[in-house]
């Protein structure tokens, strides 16, 4: 976060996405809570998933991968009494920063329509409960406001300096939708800033190296893996029914091998080997 490098996070919504993620060398995983509502649910992101849900995919990805773990915690699924078991939750499964935001819950996705946020009076003690309540004190509180959208970005960049008052490490202006909105945010609050850069989303995407220029930390794709993943599916599934083969749609799919690289298979494989009994 300190370096202020725009560190691309791309994001996963379980622990085979993740660990192509860190096979691909990028420094962090983004857990992402839309992923999972999609994934798991096959629902929008609109706030149904538990908090037990996302918690038991942090601990599954944690498991699996050794970078660390940038956490969606939406609201903080609940009051900040409820943040304070959020964050420990989180933290317990293996969660290296929590991000959490000022919506009114149910939540929706920051780049939906009819988004709804909480008085600051009522954010503000949520941030110091999730402050108060981590054992570790290198974990991140990311703060999100989605009140750009609502209060416009004035409004927007008063309430995340009153956030990093309020003691989080970092905050999160979510859906600026211009250039000129990007470059402003890092520039008038002193804390580290995320960008978001959804595909097809309100934000434009300016690159790692401007957004590197305009001071921010990190850089989340938090659903991009997922959309080439879904693209994909749908190719195939188009050509499998409509030629009965694979054959055109070959180059969409990763082999046999790969696929087995992608979920280390040779080192369940060693463990095999070596707890053998013998016979």
């Amino acid at each position: 976060m300190s370096r202020r490098d725009a560190v691309i996070v791309p994001g996963a919504a379980n622990a085979m996405f993740a660990r192509v993620i860190e096979a691909s060398g990028f420094e962090a995983v983004y857990v992402t809570g839309a992923g999972i509502a999609n994934m798991l649910l096959g629902a929008p992101d609109i706030g149904l998933t538990t908090m037990s849900e996302v918690a038991d995919t942090v601990a599954r990805i944690s498991d699996t991968v050794s970078i660390p773990l940038i956490v969606d915690a939406d609201t903080g699924f609940g009051n900040a009494v409820n943040m304070v078991r959020t964050v420990r939750t989180f933290e317990r499964a293996g969660a290296a920063a929590i991000q959490i935001e000022d919506q009114v819950f149910p939540k929706k996705c920051g780049h939906f329509a009819g988004k709804k946020v909480i008085p600051l009076r009522e954010m503000l003690p949520k941030i110091k409960a999730a402050v108060d309540a981590r054992r570790d004190g290198s974990l991140q509180i990311i703060a999100r406001t989605d009140a750009r959208a609502i209060e416009g970005l004035d409004r927007a960049i008063e309430r995340a300096v009153a956030f990093a008052d309020a003691g989080a490490d970092v905050t999160f202006v979510e859906a600026p939708t211009d250039l000129q909105e990007l470059r402003r945010i890092p520039q008038e609050i002193r804390v580290p800033q995320v960008a978001n850069i959804v595909f097809g989303g309100k934000t434009p995407d300016p690159g790692r190296e401007n957004l590197k220029d305009y001071g921010y930390s990190i850089v989340l794709y938090a659903n991009a893996v997922l959309q080439a993943a879904l693209k994909a599916s749908y190719d195939v599934l188009d050509a499998l029914g409509k030629d009965g083969s694979l054959a055109s749609v070959a180059e969409h799919l990763a082999s046999f091998e790969e696929r087995q690289n992608a979920v280390a298979k040779d080192t369940w494989d060693r463990l095999e080997r070596r707890y053998q009994v013998d016979s």
